[in-house]
């Protein structure tokens, strides 16, 4: 027979494996492409180039190896960070998606924007004559989002986990009759300060890629207008089928069944402090946030070790009545 602490321990033994995996897989990408380069010695000059300015003229040098404890060290760094995000804050299916995906993304994009810059230099007796990094910049993002999202899409869900357990006691709750239907709904953006940063951002990209040839730039400046847009106003909806989170595009959402609800209530967020910033975030602990303001927030904690944060208006209502709705789906037989 299972027991229930054996059964609570098959969620973290699968967020260990994945984070170890991940990171393992980022590591090995950063190495054979450092290989790669180092192989590719005798063709190089010396020093190499290692920046290119607003012309796309290359106007910083260093040595081969300078060049590649640089940026391969950056890119282990950054996958060590985001494998150890998944490894200890991987409780749900989105932390897990999301901290594997950005991993494999930090080790592809830094291992082709490394290998397509020292490309463009093979053969050549002077760094000074490369050429621009445009091309290899377009490639460095499309060939490292692309495989960083299916591996994102490829990581399995959470099983069902559903409670018997009583919501808290001290929980708070609307009087609900037994066969009384109730919905709350609200709706939260990102307010207009952060739609006139994003335009900003979106502009300063757009003028750059004009400016120095390095058309990448514009895809980088297509995915912020494209995150913004996704990520920056959500419909938030209590029923009978539980908490429901989702984009004003369809997607991304999130859902929490009634059956693994264990407490619902109002909390006070700070996003910088608590989440590292505004959007789909993973903050302190694993949650889940939907940070889009500061102050106040629904916490719905959930079984295996879960919650979600969603910063909405309202947030006392729609706690109460999930609390309610989630004590009667337990006494209801």
């Amino acid at each position: 027979m299972t027991t229930g602490t054996e059964q609570s321990r098959v969620p973290h033994r699968r967020t260990r494996r994945v984070g170890l995996a991940v990171t393992a897989a980022g590591l090995s990408i950063l190495a054979v492409a450092a290989a790669v380069a180092l192989s590719w010695r005798a063709e190089l000059p010396d020093p190499v180039a290692t920046h290119w300015g607003v012309r796309g003229e290359p106007d910083g040098f260093t040595s081969l190896d300078a060049s590649l404890w640089g940026g391969f060290g950056l890119g282990a760094l950054l996958v060590l960070g985001f494998g150890a995000v998944t490894t200890l804050w991987g409780q749900s299916a989105v932390n897990r998606r999301v901290g594997a995906a950005t991993a494999i993304w930090a080790a592809l994009f830094m291992a082709l924007l490394q290998l397509g810059t020292l490309h463009a230099q093979l053969g050549l007796a002077d760094a000074r004559d490369a050429g621009g990094i445009g091309g290899t910049l377009t490639l460095a993002l499309v060939g490292s989002l692309a495989p960083a999202v299916l591996v994102g899409l490829l990581l399995p869900g959470d099983p069902p986990q559903p409670t018997g357990a009583p919501v808290a006691a001290e929980a708070a709750r609307v009087p609900l009759a037994t066969s009384e239907r109730a919905v709350w709904i609200g709706h939260t953006d990102a307010g207009p300060a952060v739609v006139v940063v994003g335009a900003l951002s979106v502009v300063v990209l757009v003028g750059l890629a004009v400016v120095s040839g390095m058309w990448g730039l514009l895809i980088v400046a297509a995915l912020l207008v494209g995150l913004f847009v996704v990520m920056f106003a959500f419909t938030v909806r209590v029923d009978e089928t539980g908490l429901l989170v989702r984009s004003s595009t369809g997607w991304p959402r999130t859902r929490v069944p009634l059956d693994e609800v264990l407490r619902a209530s109002v909390v006070q967020v700070r996003p910088v402090r608590e989440f590292g910033g505004w959007g789909w975030r993973v903050g302190r602990g694993g949650r889940l946030g939907i940070v889009l303001r500061a102050g106040e927030g629904l916490l719905v904690e959930r079984t295996g070790g879960r919650s979600v944060v969603v910063t909405v208006a309202g947030a006392g209502t729609a706690a109460a009545l999930l609390n309610s709705l989630a004590d009667r789906r337990r006494r209801t037989p």
